[in-house]
């Protein structure tokens, strides 16, 4: 690699992901602002001021519980809409299923993750049908209580308002509650040019995991509860599960900066334009359009190689798959050298 640690790459070099870009300086300022002592856990002004500002956004009454990270996040949602007997229906690629070391499961007490394909780590309607009709309804088997979707998806591909409508439709159909993984929920706005609520709560969802952790925060995520009747059962499963911080107002206060002046959408659509140009880059490598701030593409372990001794650093997702992610801080001038590097192999 050149010599450099992944911490001191230049910003042109660094495609690993968006959990590892700066803080928004906005975020510290609001942090400092937030050092003020105030009441602990989340009775401080920050925290109890998060309902009214997010059903703003959503233009509907929510509740909001802050959380420390997206698995947190993920975890605390579903334990709300499944219980211990019962099964999570999502993709085999999920975030839920695969990265977060069976938090789902520990936070359910046990619920089960069933789970089914689709391209892209995409699920239809018809899949879901499918998966559903399988699991059977007699007493040996696990009966369905949720579905959980991802937005935009574990390859990069957003789920328009219409598609997550006729999932909610199916759930509602069928008597399931539907779930939003939103880690990157900012860029699927963003890239849709639609609004929170048609992505959400109008098309059938009824709880989000709102993400700003990978968007410019420090470590800040909102679980959003579109029945707010759910907010004292969360608050109790936050606690429990240990992540009633007692400094939480910090949390409250970088979602208040991320909603300012709409910055959680300004960074978004500023990482979404510089994967743009990575995409038309890799050329016929690619391996799903790029719809937000990720590129998947397709590298020989030589073509690897080549990239890394120029000094770039990216993950391999797989054997010969790369994953590019970009992030609210880089601009075009950034991905150009990585573009042409790409384009040139």
């Amino acid at each position: 690699m050149t010599g450099l640690s992944n911490t001191a790459m230049p910003t042109f070099m660094r495609f690993f992901s968006d959990n590892d870009a700066p803080v928004h300086p906005a975020v510290l300022a609001a942090i400092e602002a937030a050092n003020a002592s105030d009441a602990a856990y989340d009775g401080d002004a920050l925290s109890q001021a998060l309902d009214a500002r997010f059903s703003a956004l959503f233009e509907r009454d929510v509740a909001v519980i802050w959380m420390p990270s997206g698995t947190a996040a993920n975890a605390l949602a579903l334990s709300l809409l499944c219980p211990p007997y019962g099964g999570i229906v999502a993709h085999e690629e999920a975030h839920i299923v695969l990265d977060e070391c069976g938090a789902v499961e520990l936070q359910t007490g046990g619920a089960r993750l069933l789970t089914c394909a689709g391209e892209g780590a995409r699920l239809s309607v018809d899949s879901l049908r499918e998966r559903v009709a399988r699991q059977g309804t007699g007493v040996h088997h696990t009966r369905p209580y949720a579905v959980s979707i991802t937005n935009v998806t574990e390859y990069g591909l957003v789920y328009r308002p219409d598609e997550v409508s006729a999932i909610g439709d199916f759930c509602r159909e069928t008597g399931l509650a539907l779930h939003m993984d939103g880690a990157r929920f900012a860029n699927a706005v963003a890239a849709l040019g639609c609004t929170a609520a048609d992505l959400s709560w109008r098309a059938g969802v009824d709880v989000l995991s709102f993400g700003c952790t990978k968007n410019g925060a420090m470590n800040a995520e909102a679980v959003i509860l579109f029945d707010p009747a759910r907010a004292y059962e969360a608050k109790r499963r936050r606690k429990r599960a240990g992540h009633l911080l007692s400094k939480g107002r910090f949390i409250a206060a970088q979602l208040h900066a991320m909603l300012e002046d709409d910055l959680w959408l300004a960074n978004a659509r500023a990482s979404n334009a510089v994967a743009a140009p990575l995409g038309r880059a890799a050329g016929t490598r690619l391996l799903h359009p790029v719809q937000a701030n990720e590129v998947f593409l397709r590298l020989s372990p030589g073509e690897a190689a080549a990239l890394r001794a120029q000094g770039f650093g990216f993950h391999d997702i797989g054997e010969g798959v790369a994953r590019l992610v970009t992030s609210w801080h880089q601009r075009e001038a950034d991905v150009a050298p990585f573009a042409a590097a790409l384009a040139a192999l």
